[in-house]
């Protein structure tokens, strides 16, 4: 447990930014909380420092990635399928299967010390879907969760046709969690076509200008999901800016 709880969490669009780039300084941030929290041990309790947290919003370029407990068939490109999709794929270190990254998709990277909210990650992942499920509420749609499936879908209840809106897949050590969720919201759905989405065969996957027949304004669907995150996850959002060279570019979708 931390002496001083910090619930400020910096935020930062980092724009359209290579997934490889952005993994790394995901993990230079985690590294950073993580050796703090370790440095805080050795110190009495009244010298301990305060742990950051951040919050990461970025869409990538087109990309596959497999989670440790996925399945590479679920692939179902070869390299030169790659390629001729301009897509590239990597397996990473967080849970889950195969999902994709790209164009018009919101993708959230929390990197927060739980022990500055709460310390469990069932409920952290709750967290996350419901504040998905609260923007995608403030469209006029009714989202939810399926028993059993990780993540937010479109017809959860009756399941006639249940879609998958939104994928979640975390990684978490000594209470700081990184990866986050990938919420499509103008995306291009036949990348789709080319994996087994999170392992899930039998479900299909949409998007949010699919349901509302039209394209959506990105920017105000991020200032609606960062008003819900912060709601729920109790936390006070500080924007500081990216300087342009940690921005591959600016992208409203």
């Amino acid at each position: 447990m931390n002496q001083f709880i910090n619930k400020k969490v910096i935020f930062q669009d980092l724009g359209r930014k290579d997934y490889r780039e952005t993994w790394d300084y995901q993990e230079q941030l985690f590294a950073a909380i993580v050796s703090a929290k370790i440095a805080n041990r050795q110190q009495e309790p009244t010298l301990q420092q305060i742990t950051e947290n951040y919050l990461l919003f970025v869409e990538h370029p087109h990309v596959y990635t497999l989670g440790k407990s996925g399945k590479p068939e679920n692939l179902l490109l070869d390299e030169a399928g790659l390629k001729k999709h301009q897509a590239s794929f990597y397996p990473i270190n967080r849970g889950g299967d195969i999902t994709y990254h790209g164009p018009g998709q919101l993708v959230g990277y929390p990197i927060l010390d739980l022990d500055n909210f709460f310390t469990d990650i069932h409920r952290y992942l709750r967290y996350l879907e419901e504040a998905v499920i609260a923007t995608i509420g403030d469209y006029g749609l009714e989202a939810g969760r399926i028993e059993g499936l990780t993540g937010v879908w479109l017809d959860h209840v009756r399941q006639q046709n249940p879609r998958k809106i939104c994928a979640l897949g975390v990684k978490s050590s000594r209470w700081v969690t990184m990866h986050g969720f990938a919420f499509n919201v103008n995306v291009d759905l036949r990348y789709f076509e080319h994996i087994v989405p999170c392992g899930i065969r039998d479900k299909a996957v949409t998007s949010l200008h699919v349901e509302l027949g039209r394209a959506v304004d990105a920017s105000e669907v991020k200032t609606r999901l960062k008003g819900h995150l912060a709601r729920i996850f109790e936390m006070e959002l500080l924007d500081i800016a990216v300087p342009q060279e940690k921005r591959e570019r600016s992208s409203d979708f």
